[in-house]
């Protein structure tokens, strides 16, 4: 009887472990953006920056929506080094030998890193990418729902973007991820 208990009490760990991976694996695991430039200076690969606000009702859509459907997920934990990184927050970060602080303005107060990062087109949401040698590719601002995200995400893992303009690769995209 002992022996009986014990095994049910083994599989329910090993149930809930199982659980508990599947459910990591099927959202965005995020670093900050230092760990995720550490990390890509140890193993590369390119870096995606959500960057977003608290206010921003279309990057809280974004994230519950995009960032949060398991394919989706999946695809940036296996080829990104996922970031979100509030345009808003205080607190310093030092990238590329340049440190990025606080700028104050009159109304909101704005991070010098999403500046850097957007390019200066304040927009949110925005997606940042960054390659393996941490330099900047482009931002794509607007919401996307996951079906267009998704060959977004693969015409940078892919390298597309160095020899191909966007509007061409989607057109001849067939879609693996997302129906």
């Amino acid at each position: 009887m002992i022996h009986r208990i014990l095994l049910l009490a083994a599989m329910s760990i090993m149930t809930l472990s199982a659980i508990k991976a599947t459910a990591q694996e099927n959202t965005v695991q995020w670093y900050s953006f230092e760990k995720a430039v550490e990390m890509n200076k140890e193993q590369p690969r390119k870096i995606l920056i959500d960057v977003y606000t608290d206010w921003c009702g279309w990057c809280k859509k974004m994230k519950k929506q995009t960032f949060n459907h398991p394919a989706i997920a999946r695809y940036i934990n296996k080829n990104f080094y996922p970031v979100r990184f509030d345009a808003e927050s205080g607190g310093k970060v030092r990238f590329n030998g340049r440190t990025f602080g606080l700028r104050k303005r009159s109304g909101r107060n704005i991070h010098e890193l999403a500046i850097y990062l957007l390019q200066g087109k304040m927009s949110y949401p925005s997606v940042a990418y960054l390659d393996g040698k941490n330099r900047l590719i482009t931002a794509v601002p607007g919401f996307y729902k996951p079906k267009d995200m998704e060959p977004i995400l693969k015409y940078f893992v892919k390298g597309a973007y160095k020899n191909q303009k966007f509007k061409k690769f989607k057109k001849n995209y067939q879609p693996t991820l997302v129906e």
